[in-house]
């Protein structure tokens, strides 16, 4: 199956990913790619459709949820300069640049699969199959947009950069790459995404792996949540929800809080144990190896504000933060898989499963939703779903919250805090300030709060170890993540700084 990955892509090779010379590639003959010429084989070529670089491991340090561990901690290249929120232009795994040059990898893949459908005649036949690539190149444009962009604004979309848009193989190296606008590729991205929607099945060996029905709507409802979209959101959260209610959620109470550190490691990134896992991927990455001890992680005053002795409801969580000391917190997320490539020598490569997609996350989206649109009682329906099975020895009767319990405890003090491009009513802004608050434990290094932080437009102070403070301000350009220098260096233009 990798084979046939690698052999399209050294045809199709996008400029982005390019790493041998003009002349070897272009004098390669097609005679030995592998012939795309069955059902069977565009689904084998679809499994290399997602991106097998990890976000995290970048995202999660520009995020307010980390703090400095000190000199004493794991000094790690991409965690600092990140921390920092400086420009980093190196390629190695954990990185934007390979997280850009996997995501194009993966779209060529989409494209091929889309071109080889249409080679054979297409038809309805190959539904599934074209759903699915759709689906795939959106998300994966999608994901490339909300990293190396600004976030989405409509008076500003037509205007503001976008990225690549790419919707075909290539057959040449030097082809004319422009970034277009946001407003472009968030229009390219809905056209997909909507047409893959209609298309797509469960029909797969391991359905996790894949965008299933419940998965394409869990990402529908993240992209329309960004375009203030309420209405979509909550029609394709309760899709990806289906009829489950609390049953379909990770519940870290009952079958998390009881096991051991590996256990939990174990079944947080299943594809068959964990039912709130709609969509995983296997990455290349080192970030098992470095997350519990890089130094700006989760220290002990950023451990107090995500994970704090009591939630919204007045109970404690019932998650467990491992470690001896702030140089070693964390909660149990990542285990690494190593793929040996060569017995003889012991060498390989080490992968980590990341999860993309999550029932919690559609069920926190519609709270988000409902709450704009006035639906307050729907809102806290779902936001003491979420809790009753993340809250300790949680009790309908006495925990779950009320709108006004919401509205006291949720209050936001800073009218500046949240700053979207459209406006929170204040009825509203305490229920947005509740989801975003749990999503942010739920979710945490998930790298889904830096998402979070760019879509409020929140303005992000990080404190070193002595004290000195550091802002990321709202608007700064440092919000979109630098373009890759190789990319550059074929005409991408760079962001602004």
């Amino acid at each position: 199956m990798k084979n046939i990955k690698y052999n399209i892509i050294t045809w199709v090779s996008l400029v982005f990913v390019f790493t041998t010379s003009c002349n070897d590639i272009l004098d390669e003959t097609p005679d030995n790619r592998t012939t795309i010429d069955s059902i069977e084989k565009i689904s084998e070529l679809l499994v290399g459709a997602y991106p097998e670089g990890a976000y995290v491991p970048f995202l999660e340090p520009m995020s307010d949820n980390a703090g400095d561990k000190g000199p004493s901690a794991g000094n790690y290249r991409v965690n600092e300069e990140m921390f920092f929120w400086n420009d980093l232009n190196d390629t190695d795994e954990d990185t934007p640049t390979n997280y850009w040059n996997q995501a194009y990898e993966a779209i060529a893949q989409a494209n091929q699969a889309l071109v080889s459908i249409e080679e054979l005649g297409g038809g309805s036949k190959f539904d599934a199959q074209r759903g699915e690539a759709l689906l795939c190149r959106a998300y994966t444009h999608f994901m490339l947009v909300s990293i190396f962009s600004k976030a989405y604004d409509p008076a500003t979309a037509s205007s503001d950069l976008g990225i690549p848009y790419v919707l075909k193989p290539e057959t040449i190296l030097l082809g004319d790459y422009s970034r277009g606008t946001v407003a472009e590729v968030y229009a390219n991205i809905q056209k997909d995404l909507e047409e893959g929607l209609q298309l797509i099945t469960d029909d797969y060996t391991v359905p996790t792996f894949h965008f299933t029905k419940q998965a394409a709507s869990a990402f529908a409802s993240r992209f329309y949540l960004n375009m203030g979209e309420w209405q979509k959101v909550i029609d394709h959260s309760t899709l990806a929800l289906g009829v489950g209610g609390a049953g379909v959620l990770r519940d870290w109470e009952n079958e998390y809080r009881p096991r051991t550190y590996s256990e939990q490691v174990l079944r947080y990134a299943s594809s068959t144990l964990e039912p709130a896992n709609l969509l995983i991927v296997s990455a290349y990455s080192l970030y098992d190896r470095f997350h519990f001890r890089a130094r700006y992680q989760l220290d002990s005053d950023k451990r107090d504000i995500i994970f704090p002795a009591a939630n919204g409801t007045g109970q404690p969580w019932s998650y467990t933060v491992f470690g001896t000391g702030d140089l070693f917190y964390n909660i149990p997320k990542f285990d690494e898989y190593f793929k040996v490539t060569d017995q003889a020598a012991n060498t390989g490569l080490p992968f980590v499963t990341f999860v993309l997609l999550t029932t919690d996350e559609a069920l926190l989206n519609r709270a988000e939703a409902y709450a704009m649109l006035g639906q307050l009682d729907n809102a806290i329906a779902d936001i003491n779903m979420s809790y009753s099975v993340k809250t300790r020895s949680y009790n309908p009767a006495s925990d779950a919250l009320l709108v006004s319990d919401v509205a006291t405890r949720f209050a936001v003090t800073e009218p500046t805090l949240y700053t979207p491009f459209y406006n929170i009513p204040a009825e509203a802004l305490p229920f947005v300030n509740a989801v975003l608050t749990i999503k942010r434990t739920i979710f945490y290094n998930d790298g889904l709060r830096w998402f979070d932080n760019k879509r409020h437009n929140m303005a992000i102070e990080h404190i070193d170890f002595f004290g000195n403070s550091f802002l990321l301000p709202k608007g700064d350009n440092r919000r979109q993540i630098q373009i890759p220098e190789t990319a550059q260096s074929f005409g991408i233009e760079a962001n602004p700084r």
